[in-house]
């Protein structure tokens, strides 16, 4: 199995090569360089031709290319954010824990929500409570989370005032309160915009788990089983549910990507200050060094979540272990 595991990793480092060739030539196509927004209208022609040489902006891209992948394996240097005028890894690190606590509480809820929904509809397949959370996910797969998010602002926050509209905590908190009290206020801010970003990933959860049960119940072994008297609820839980349940477990990898590029919409509707609303602003800031970062780290992200998820198929599932 450890050779297995191996194998997994080793190929994550050609995707990874790829993926750093994509997005630095995606950083050479886009207007500006390292010395944009940075250079002082006072210099000469020559000081900044002087300067783009130090910062190697003239070299052939091949040694550019080397060059940028050595600053970040070896110093985890990105870049410098001409618009924070601080080093792009400080900017994205500030906004990274804010982008975990927001994806870690989505991703519980999603598999909080998504699993149980998945069983009741697959178990009552074609009943009443079936044909309604099918409506739902049908609803759910309407709606994009633009809409969807924008009406939980509308009813639970401004209508109803359950929840803050937007922000991460509560400055006053923050500057006063205890760290019990900071940690509450935060997770007040975190479970709308979570809530919403659940209610859309469970989609996947539900289609699949569905499925599954539905499969299975028809199944050969599911027959004999029930031909030896064994009672329906023991049939259900050891062989329907617990090989139902194999493909969601390896689904959580999968799941992770999503939410990790869903949450680049949730934060900006609600205003969070995590990666996502970092992203869309640098965007709009021209502040292609944070850009260039944060999509080599969402791609990262995102082979990493892959690589996740073909370790737990394989865990859960002992039949890929022996092939």
């Amino acid at each position: 199995m450890w050779k297995m595991f191996l194998r997994r990793l080793l190929i994550l480092v050609p995707q990874l090569f790829a993926i750093s060739i994509f997005v630095f030539f995606l950083g050479y196509r886009m207007p500006g360089d390292a010395l944009s927004g940075m250079i002082d209208p006072n210099l000469s022609p020559e000081q900044i031709a002087h300067q783009r040489y130090l910062l190697g902006l003239d070299d052939p891209l091949p040694v550019r290319y080397v060059n940028w992948v050595s600053d970040i394996v070896l110093r985890g240097d990105f870049g410098r954010s001409f618009v924070h005028r601080r080093p792009a890894m400080e900017v994205i690190g500030e906004r990274m824990i804010v982008s975990f606590r927001l994806g870690l509480l989505t991703l519980l809820l999603t598999y909080a929500i998504g699993v149980p929904l998945g069983v009741i509809a697959g178990r009552y397949k074609g009943q009443f409570v079936d044909k309604a959370i099918l409506f739902y996910i049908m609803l759910a797969l309407s709606t994009p989370a633009l809409v969807l998010g924008i009406i939980n602002i509308l009813v639970f926050a401004l209508q109803l005032g359950w929840f803050p509209p937007s922000g991460s905590v509560n400055a006053m908190v923050l500057h006063t309160g205890s760290t019990w009290d900071i940690m509450l206020n935060r997770l007040h801010h975190m479970i709308l915009p979570a809530m919403t970003g659940a209610l859309v990933g469970v989609v996947g959860i539900v289609f699949m788990l569905r499925a599954n049960i539905i499969d299975r119940t028809y199944s050969e072994y599911v027959k004999l089983a029930r031909s030896k008297g064994v009672p329906t609820g023991v049939i259900f839980r050891k062989h329907i549910l617990r090989n139902s349940i194999i493909p969601i477990t390896a689904f959580l990898g999968l799941a992770i990507v999503g939410i990790l590029f869903g949450t680049v919409f949730i934060e900006q509707i609600f205003q969070y200050p995590g990666m996502g609303s970092l992203f869309i602003s640098s965007i709009n800031a021209h502040d292609f060094t944070v850009v260039n970062a944060l999509i080599l780290i969402f791609s990262a992200l995102g082979a990493l979540g892959m690589f996740i998820s073909d370790v737990l198929l394989t865990i859960v599932d002992p039949r890929i272990r022996i092939q």
